[in-house]
């Protein structure tokens, strides 16, 4: 079938406030956290949470640490996003229309869909800037693009990227980011993943197989491979291969939990105390799950967790930075989305 018009490539993000005050940030917790992929509560349950407790309560901490991470262009996830697709859009060609997304506040998933469409394109391939696959970040990203969608009399083709955690391109970045550092003069490097309750782990599980053994995740087979744990272990043995570490060289472990619930384990904070405990004076940290540096990274680990390494006794923390606007990022991300889309 003869193909007519442009292909569209939507790159698509989390999410930021669009300013680091209160109110932009309670907007920005309320629509994230009400998502049914990020909360997997009922509706009542979700909404009362979300609207009595957590957006109310968390928006004024929240705001304060976004106000650390601003620069004067405005969020880093956002700038971060913006330079890419313009490098990304560079590289294709003007046979591609590139447009960035954020699923959750400013640019909109509905915006960028619609400025793709008002281009005549002829197929829309979907990039989320996640590369290890969870129902909450890939899973609504595609949810929502697919909703948006439905609702048009007239829908392109559509691709989907479901992960890229092995990508050896992706992988290569941030072992070039890793060599600025002398590796040999950390005690301990962290691979550290945004966590996930365990309970979203088994709801996603089909073959009971989750959680069953203690190296349930080491391993990628039929049964795990949308698992997210999987896929990080996947990303986190890759880098260590290519940078030539042994397994007590690492720990991969998971940050960011939320609520009394069990989440993926081991928590970054408690490995992080165990390796003060152990007298490490220095650690490195990777956060392979975050393609560009935000909250999570700029402020969560060189702030937050450094700050409990140091009581704790150790002495430095180091964080290698994220992918960003890297140059050989732009090109992956360009290659990845043309190889989908032909």
């Amino acid at each position: 079938m003869a193909v007519f018009g442009k292909k569209g490539i939507l790159i698509v993000n989390l999410g930021t406030p669009d300013a680091p005050s209160r109110g932009a940030v309670y907007r920005y917790l309320k629509q994230f956290l009400l998502d049914r992929r990020v909360i997997d509560y009922p509706w009542l349950p979700r909404n009362l949470l979300v609207r009595g407790l957590i957006a109310p309560f968390r928006s004024g901490s929240s705001a304060k640490l976004y106000q650390k991470l601003w620069t004067k262009d405005g969020s880093p996830l956002k700038i971060y996003g913006e330079r890419l697709v313009a490098g990304v859009q560079e590289q294709l060609g003007d046979d591609f229309e590139v447009e960035l997304a954020m699923r959750y506040q400013n640019p909109s998933v509905a915006s960028a869909l619609d400025k793709l469409l008002a281009k005549q394109v002829a197929e829309i391939t979907v990039f989320p800037l996640f590369p290890q696959y969870a129902s909450a970040t890939t899973g609504s990203v595609h949810e929502e693009v697919m909703r948006l969608l439905s609702k048009k009399e007239s829908i392109p083709n559509i691709k989907l990227i479901n992960s890229y955690y092995d990508d050896p391109r992706m992988i290569d970045i941030f072992v070039e980011n890793a060599q600025k550092y002398d590796l040999n003069s950390y005690d301990h490097i962290l691979f550290s993943y945004h966590g996930l309750p365990q309970r979203q782990l088994k709801k996603a599980d089909t073959c009971n197989h989750c959680l069953q053994e203690s190296d349930c995740c080491e391993t990628i087979s039929v049964k795990n491979q949308f698992c997210y744990s999987a896929q990080c272990y996947g990303t986190s043995f890759a880098i260590a291969e290519k940078l030539g570490l042994d397994k007590e060289q690492y720990t991969i472990c998971f940050q960011s939990r939320l609520g009394p619930e069990a989440w993926i384990q081991p928590y970054t904070s408690k490995v992080i105390e165990e390796r003060a405990g152990k007298g490490d004076k220095r650690l490195l940290v990777f956060c392979p799950a975050f393609v560009a540096d935000c909250l999570e990274t700029t402020i969560e680990i060189t702030h937050e967790y450094k700050e409990e390494f140091e009581e704790k006794g150790g002495e430095h923390l180091d964080l290698v930075e994220s992918l960003n606007a890297h140059p050989k990022w732009m090109t992956a991300v360009a290659e990845m989305v043309r190889e989908a889309a032909e």
